[in-house]
């Protein structure tokens, strides 16, 4: 009887190892760099990965307001900004110049950076996965237009 109720116990331990593991709790596997660069002592590259295992932060409620269409509510989480630019030992950042993967940039002043993150979940799902069009990672600057936002964010150059 013992060894199988151990039998059953182990069973049991695995079957539930196999369900949290396919609840989709960890990152998603992406090839992706994101480039600091520019007026910094430290000019960082730094994985998807290891974005994911950073801090993060939560965005809640944030108002998407957008050129074309619908404004919408989402919430974002991820690496604050202002800790990638602490490492990478930018001083007193005037703006920054975000380029996307296809090379799209747009030069973003320091006001509207407050509060800005590198984003790797909107709405509590990891953009490389629900968004790949517009993921893997995305700079959300929530006091500033979303037509002004990054997605495919590949690099922060500091000015």
């Amino acid at each position: 009887m013992k060894r199988t109720t151990l039998g059953i116990i182990l069973l049991a331990t695995i079957l539930c190892a196999g369900v949290l593991a396919g609840c989709g709790g960890g990152a998603p596997k992406v090839d992706w760099q994101l480039q600091v660069t520019g007026a910094v002592s430290k000019p960082l590259s730094i994985s998807y990965g290891e974005l994911a295992k950073m801090q993060q932060a939560d965005l809640k409620d944030v108002l998407m307001e957008k050129s074309r269409g619908e404004d919408e509510v989402h919430s974002f989480s991820g690496v604050p900004l202002a800790g990638l630019l602490e490492q990478a030992g930018a001083g007193n950042v005037n703006t920054v110049t975000a380029v996307a993967g296809d090379g799209y940039a747009v030069e973003i002043s320091k006001d509207e950076l407050r509060d800005a993150i590198i984003a790797l979940k909107q709405d509590g799902k990891w953009i490389a996965n629900a968004d790949k069009d517009h993921g893997p990672i995305r700079l959300v600057c929530p006091h500033t237009p979303a037509n002004r936002w990054v997605f495919q964010l590949q690099e922060i150059q500091v000015q």
